[in-house]
């Protein structure tokens, strides 16, 4: 595995112990200042920064107590890692989803791109 794959997955991991973990600082701190969050659907720019991260997923973590996503399934590619994942207590229903992570040098998660039913 390639130094940028290795990057790739560890931030992929990182972001995701945190969201399962709800702890919003360490959510925030696994993605780049300026990062990009894009709908994979519709390529339509969803949010950008680390403020709106805190903004969006913030109030999530709260109101969510057993929010829970496990991979069911990750690919790397060079600096992008792909995540199929399986997500509870987000919906009354589990939900398949699908998140493209792109990753730069310092290991920080530069754009996302998400498939959400």
């Amino acid at each position: 595995m390639s130094h940028a794959e290795e990057r790739a997955r560890r931030a992929a991991q990182r972001q995701l112990d945190a969201y399962n973990s709800r702890e919003i600082d360490d959510f925030v701190a696994a993605y780049h200042p300026d990062v990009e969050l894009f709908d994979l659907k519709t390529n339509e720019l969803q949010g950008k920064g680390r403020q709106h991260l805190r903004d969006t997923y913030g109030p999530l973590f709260e109101r969510c107590e057993d929010l829970n996503a496990s991979v069911t399934t990750r690919s790397v590619v060079g600096n992008v890692a792909v995540d199929f994942e399986y997500v509870t207590g987000l919906r009354p229903e589990p939900v398949h989803a699908m998140a493209i992570y792109e990753v730069d040098h310092d290991e920080l998660i530069t754009k996302v791109w998400f498939v959400v039913p």
